[in-house]
């Protein structure tokens, strides 16, 4: 494990963040909450914010995917995402939607001003992010899909995005 070269929870709590909030939306799923947090930690992602009916740790379920992440990243609760939104607004974030919606940008033709603040907003996994929501947001980012479905779990969906915005600036 040493060579993995792993920060303890403290040097994580330390270390440089990426300028990234994620915020989810009314999902359902304690599994999905808990790899997003994972997911976030693996990334150096500065928060989560969890809106709605969106579990919180500690929970059992959430910490069975977030093997400990949610001691290392930094959480919030809202208990609406419009709320968390305007927060973000009035502290100089740039929030986008990951949706698919008419006029949205494709993520491979997304570029991050990596001195800006950014939010990204993840819906519900059967409504996705709210009509009440993309009107509020600076642009709405769709993830590309080929095939028949069309759709992503949201866990998956969050890593596909943290991973693009991470590595533009690698």
């Amino acid at each position: 494990m040493d060579e993995l070269g792993r920060k303890t929870i403290a040097e994580f709590k330390e270390a440089d963040k990426n300028k990234i909030v994620v915020v989810l939306d009314n999902i359902r799923s304690m599994h999905n909450v808990g790899s997003v947090f994972r997911t976030a930690d693996a990334f150096l992602i500065e928060a989560i914010i969890l809106c709605g009916y969106t579990p919180q740790p500690p929970h059992r379920d959430i910490h069975k995917t977030a093997l400990g992440a949610t001691e290392t990243v930094n959480w919030l609760y809202f208990s609406s995402a419009t709320e968390a939104i305007k927060s973000l607004q009035e502290n100089e974030y740039d929030v986008y939607a990951i949706e698919q919606a008419e006029g949205s940008t494709l993520l491979g033709d997304f570029k991050k001003i990596q001195s800006k603040k950014t939010a990204v907003v993840f819906g519900n996994e059967v409504e996705g992010v709210g009509n009440d929501i993309l009107p509020m947001c600076k642009g709405v980012i769709e993830i590309p899909q080929w095939g028949m479905k069309h759709s992503l779990n949201v866990s998956v969906a969050a890593g596909i995005v943290l991973w693009e915005l991470v590595s533009q600036k690698v």
